[in-house]
């Protein structure tokens, strides 16, 4: 059995290319393993003091070997397969019959299911995500109680732009989501609300504690390697921390938000961004701001809440921060980049989230959603009992105190 048939005829793992692979038997299979496991050996051995020296040249030969692996494995899987996937072969039927158990048809696997994720669904719960927590903030019922006066006369408004658009806000009620919809998708994404579910519906109870584990590990990995800068020698080492607790916690989230992203919630997220857009033009419009003597449409929400409801509205500041970084660590997470092993392409591309995550557990805290409690290392396990389905618990840094 001639070598080219899996290195290529330039030679294998360090050659200049790898040649066009045939059909891989079961030997072949196991002896690219073997084969890749000595060479990795081989160089570990041959390279020994400098691995000592530079720990970050033992990163990067295991990441060259590695993905020259890969890319033989990928272009193995890309040779189409008999009709009868090799199952004749093995069973020792017709002129292809398999005479040795070694030269049967071996195929590697199939695509990963952390893998066969589509971004569109996450980045639509980002936006969702976004939107609740305005909801929260209370911009659609101050909208609302500023129709409401608009409509008894109650408030000096008349043809201005604000008064204007309340009216066309009012026209289209009866073609957008209502508030029961949309506390319905609220609750069937995130599980925030009391709202009853929709017929059918599950609330996806288990968002809040993964999303919060996940925004921990991040935030723990970056101050603890924050810390290691000060009080270690050797800070840059890229060694220190563990990426696959990071990467455990994301791969929870986006397994939950997979199973609850479906149905109507992409599309609603598309109306009530434009709501919400519209919301933010009435209570920005002068003739508003000019009724309550404020400068944005901000505080014209806390003017009404204050003025009719008699009372302030939530934190509008923490909740504001709270609905930009949740969004933004979302939109990371419909990315593959969760999906990279590499530890120094890792780093860099966490980083990209490294403040939000931090700044989204403080807003937390200071709006009563979590509080910080840093965990003793028996805690690192998964908890068990009955939780929602599809979602597997996972731990959590936090005491939730109620979202």
């Amino acid at each position: 059995m001639a070598q080219n048939n899996y290195y290529g005829q330039n030679g294998g793992f360090g050659g200049n290319g790898i040649g066009r692979p045939s059909q891989e038997t079961r030997k072949e299979r196991d002896q690219v393993f073997d084969q890749f496991a000595a060479l990795l050996q081989n160089a570990v051995a041959q390279l020994s003091p400098d691995l000592i020296q530079d720990p970050n040249l033992g990163v990067l030969l295991t990441s060259m070997l590695g993905d020259q692996l890969e890319t033989l494995i990928a272009a193995r899987a890309q040779e189409p397969a008999p009709p009868d996937l090799g199952l004749a072969q093995l069973a020792g039927i017709g002129p292809e019959a398999a005479i040795d158990f070694a030269v049967t048809r071996a195929p590697d696997g199939v695509q990963p299911f952390d893998e066969a994720i589509t971004s569109e669904r996450l980045l639509a719960l980002g936006d969702l995500y976004y939107i609740s927590q305005h909801e929260k903030i209370g911009a659609f019922t101050a909208v609302l109680k500023l129709q409401e006066l608009f409509t008894a006369g109650t408030v000096r408004l008349s043809s201005g732009d604000g008064a204007f658009r309340l009216y066309q806000y009012d026209r289209r009620k009866v073609l957008r989501f209502t508030q029961r919809d949309r506390h319905q998708g609220y609750l069937r994404a995130f599980g925030y609300g009391s709202a009853q579910p929709a017929p059918g519906a599950t609330a996806n109870r288990d968002f809040h504690r993964l999303f919060t584990n996940f925004n921990n590990r991040v935030a723990v990995f970056w101050r603890d390697k924050r810390i290691s800068e000060v009080v270690r020698p050797r800070a840059s080492d890229p060694s220190y921390g563990s990426i696959a607790i990071v990467r455990r916690a994301g791969l929870d989230l986006r397994h939950n938000l997979k199973h609850f992203s479906y149905g109507h919630l992409n599309v609603m997220r598309v109306e009530l961004l434009q709501l919400l857009e519209d919301a933010f033009k009435i209570l920005g419009s002068d003739d508003i701001m000019n009724l309550y003597g404020v400068d944005n449409p901000w505080d014209t929400i806390e003017e009404i809440y204050l003025r009719y409801f008699k009372r302030a509205a939530v934190n509008v500041s923490a909740r504001s921060r709270m609905a930009i970084t949740g969004r933004n660590i979302l939109r990371w997470l419909s990315q593959p980049h969760i999906l990279n092993a590499d530890r120094a392409q890792f780093e860099t591309l966490l980083l990209d989230i490294a403040e939000d995550a931090e700044e989204w557990l403080t807003s937390a805290e200071s709006v009563g959603s979590a509080r910080f409690m840093r965990p003793e290392p028996a805690t690192n396990i998964i908890a068990t009992g009955p939780r929602t389905y599809p979602t597997r618990a996972a731990e959590s840094m936090f005491e939730l105190m109620g979202e």
